[in-house]
């Protein structure tokens, strides 16, 4: 992994097309050279960056996952989310699932793209966007750390972009073909799974072609128990499925800098359906007993599967040296549709008598968004003061969100249009011969949300009866809501958001920044729409659907110098309308708006031992949050007094690496400890459910690979010692629900042989 730590967001700089900078197969280095740096020749560039500077002129925290690094943690895990989230300390830890809901980078939500092509949908959030593309196509990945406006909507957390390969160096055919097997630790028959992928890459002196598959059948996970993992229907899960990823570049070289690229991706997962949950055991409090996992037996679940399709197309032009500067300019198009399944649980059917006697009606819903996009953008360093490179830019975003009820073809959220037009420009002023640089900018959001009128959905939520009665709060039994008429609207959001950083280098390698940069999101729309059951609404004046300005404000030092690789950082970030998940009596999250503070420290240090080729490594991150409680009784004071809870922040938590890579040989293992966490509230506050605390865990993965000469052979064992746990978001997501007691999966054993041609 490489490690290029520097801090605070660029807010606009030059948008960067990964045809400009292609990374080889196994690392993430260019040819290009930035305008007024051409010293800086051959360094890594991050397109997610949006600029063809190097990295030590950025006041950026940024984490690149090489090639090399991707593979070894996908051999692994399965999944590009499983590997940041692994490899990246202020992560949250992934739910093992199709749906990343919870999982968040420095307490708030990150904005996934592929080329920078955004891949979430904030509108109404589905939470499948880490899973849009296989990893086999994927050449690196680049994290870019805190809240910044960088790819415009949805970066509050940071950036995580996922560059696919790039075209091909040499004439003639190339290529890459995968194969690898995966078993639980007590080699079930279900619990059996394989990858076959391929790759075939032609390049014929200015055209070159890339077009690849990608096949992944993933048996049944199981626990360290050897008990079945349980199955979430509705969010949908990556165990027991079938993934097909598509991928498809073709280029043509107009001249010895310009550029013409097409990329084409298809991404399609679908659940095999042949498992039901089985209820576990949720232990009271003060119990010395542990929690039974939720598990799952063979059974038919209703309706369709769970399923994740993701699309997309992009044009791009670039031209490295227009008028001595880089020109990049991009359109594309994307479209996801995320099915989610029909659970066995009645308390979150979406009754209504109007269609079936209650408790009788099982239905399902469908997110279905489609983006259009174009990006345009133009850098150099100013003729005449070569110190000063400038950019200017502009990014339009159409995106139509929408989410059905697809067995009785009912409207869940109503379809919403976000459109968004910014103009950028950004300074980038280089002092003392490099020892200093300011970096400035700012970008323009012109936003849009329109909702045409529509009816909320009906649903009931069942109250479960005590015997005999003990007086519950609320009445039991079934409980009808909703169906009532809302009046669209069309709220405006016009905003300017700031960047600005410094960055002091005394001596090549050590390094002292500071920076301040503003990003923005929407809250989940669809969330607050189809939760509405309050007659004559008018969303134009509906204050819950305003944007989300969140900042981010960090100090750090880095040191890369002979052997060591070191960096500390602290950060400390607010908005005053955040956008904090609470659960439901009918265990549906619903959206309040209120101020929420974070702040955090991330340390990291990275050294080569004196044995040749090891090397041994140590990452932290601490992450506090805290929200204004006195919002929930309409009463804000705009001062924080409660922690957030598991739903929307992640544990503490520090890794431990040890490598080695010597000639054909290389291994890693790894450790991740996930800290104890207790979830307060201030004195005379109400105190958050104690059976949110976290009790922590911590889990131990390793992999070798022996390079054979033809082809290289893998095995790979997550879960080394089958510690038994259950995982974050089950510990403190629903506390008190026995379909959600997930344990993290076993032991688990993956054997592949990869070859190059």
């Amino acid at each position: 992994m490489i490690r290029l730590r520097s801090s605070l967001p660029l807010v606009a700089l030059v948008w960067l097309a990964p045809t400009v900078a292609h990374a080889n197969e196994t690392a993430a280095t260019t040819e290009a050279a930035a305008p007024g740096d051409a010293e800086d020749e051959g360094q890594v560039v991050i397109t997610a960056a949006r600029t063809v500077l190097p990295p030590n002129a950025l006041p950026l925290t940024i984490d690149v996952i090489d090639k090399e690094t991707l593979d070894q943690q996908i051999a692994i895990s399965g999944s590009v989310t499983d590997a940041v989230a692994t490899l990246t300390p202020s992560f949250s830890p992934t739910r093992q699932k199709l749906s990343g809901a919870g999982e968040t980078l420095r307490g708030r939500s990150p904005l996934y793209a592929i080329n920078g092509i955004p891949q979430s949908t904030p509108l109404r959030d589905g939470s499948r966007d880490g899973f849009t593309i296989d990893g086999f196509f994927v050449d690196r990945v680049e994290l870019i750390y805190g809240s910044n406006a960088l790819q415009g909507i949805g970066g509050t957390g940071g950036i995580v972009n996922q560059v696919t390969l790039g075209a091909p160096k040499r004439e003639g055919l190339s290529g890459r073909v995968l194969v690898q097997g995966t078993a639980s630790n007590d080699f079930d028959d279900e619990g059996f799974g394989g990858k076959l992928a391929g790759l075939v890459q032609y390049k014929a002196g200015r055209f070159d072609a890339s077009i690849g598959a990608a096949y992944e059948d993933r048996g049944l996970y199981y626990d360290a128990e050897g008990r079945p993992v349980g199955n979430n229907l509705t969010q949908g899960e990556t165990m027991d499925s079938e993934a097909l990823s598509l991928f498809g570049r073709f280029g043509y070289a107009l001249s010895d800098t310009a550029r013409l690229d097409l990329i084409l991706s298809r991404f399609d997962i679908e659940s095999n359906h042949r498992y039901v949950p089985v209820p576990g055991v949720r232990r009271p409090l003060g119990s010395q007993l542990t929690d039974v996992p939720t598990s799952a037996k063979r059974g038919t679940p209703p309706l369709k599967p769970a399923a994740n399709l993701a699309e997309s197309a992009a044009l791009s032009l670039t031209d490295s040296d227009l008028w001595g500067g880089n020109f990049v300019s991009q359109v594309f198009v994307s479209r996801t549709r995320d099915t989610f399944g029909a659970d066995v649980n009645p308390q979150i059917s979406q009754q209504d008598p109007a269609i079936a006697p209650i408790g009788t009606l099982f239905d399902q819903t469908e997110n279905r968004s489609r983006k259009i996009g174009a990006k345009l953008s133009y850098e150099r360093a100013v003729p005449g003061f070569e110190a000063l490179t400038a950019t200017i830019g502009f990014d339009a975003l159409w995106d139509r969100t929408e989410q059905r009820l697809i067995a009785t073809d009912r409207t869940y959220v109503p379809p919403t249009d976000f459109r968004s037009l910014a103009p950028f420009g950004q300074l980038n002023l280089k002092l003392f011969d490099g020892l200093v640089r300011l970096a400035g900018g700012a970008r323009w959001e012109n936003v849009q949300i329109k909702i045409g009128d529509y009816h909320s959905i009906a649903s009931t939520t069942f109250v479960a009866c005590t015997t005999p009665p003990a007086a519950p709060v609320t009445p039991c039994g079934p409980s009808t809501y909703g169906g009532v008429d809302v009046g669209g609207g069309k709220p405006t959001f016009e905003d300017v958001l700031f960047n600005g950083g410094a960055i002091v280098e005394p001596l090549p390698g050590i390094r002292a920044y500071a920076s301040y940069a503003e990003g923005y999101t929407v809250p989940d729309v669809g969330r607050i729409t189809r939760a509405i059951g309050t007659p004559n609404i008018d969303l134009d004046n509906f204050l819950d659907i305003e944007p989300i300005v969140s900042n981010n404000r960090e100090i750090g030092i880095e040191v890369k110098r002979g052997p060591l690789d070191a960096s500390a950082t602290y950060f400390w970030s607010s908005s005053d309308k955040g956008q904090l998940l609470v659960q439901g009596v009918d265990r549906i999250f619903d959206v309040q708006r209120l101020r929420i503070e974070l702040e955090g420290l991330e340390l990291n240090l990275r050294v080569a031992t004196p044995i040749e080729g090891l090397k041994l490594g140590i990452g932290y991150a601490h992450i506090k949050g805290r929200f204004d409680s006195d919002a929930n009784r309409n009463a804000p004071d705009g001062i924080v007094d409660t922690d957030l809870d598991g739903v929307n922040i992640s544990p503490d938590r520090l890794n431990l690496t040890a490598s080695f890579d010597r000639g054909p040989l290389s291994m890693l293992v790894q450790s991740q400890f996930y800290l104890a966490r207790t979830f307060s509230a201030d004195a005379g506050k109400p105190r958050p459910d104690q059976r949110n605390n976290f009790g922590g865990y911590n889990v131990t993965d390793a992999t070798v690979r022996y390079d054979t000469g033809l082809g290289g052979l893998r095995l790979s064992v997550q879960n080394l010692f089958n510690k038994q746990y259950i995982d974050y978001s089950s510990d403190t997501r629903l506390p008190t629900d026995v379909y959600a007691v997930f344990a993290g999966r076993g032991r688990t054993f993956t054997l592949g042989w990869d070859y190059r041609f």
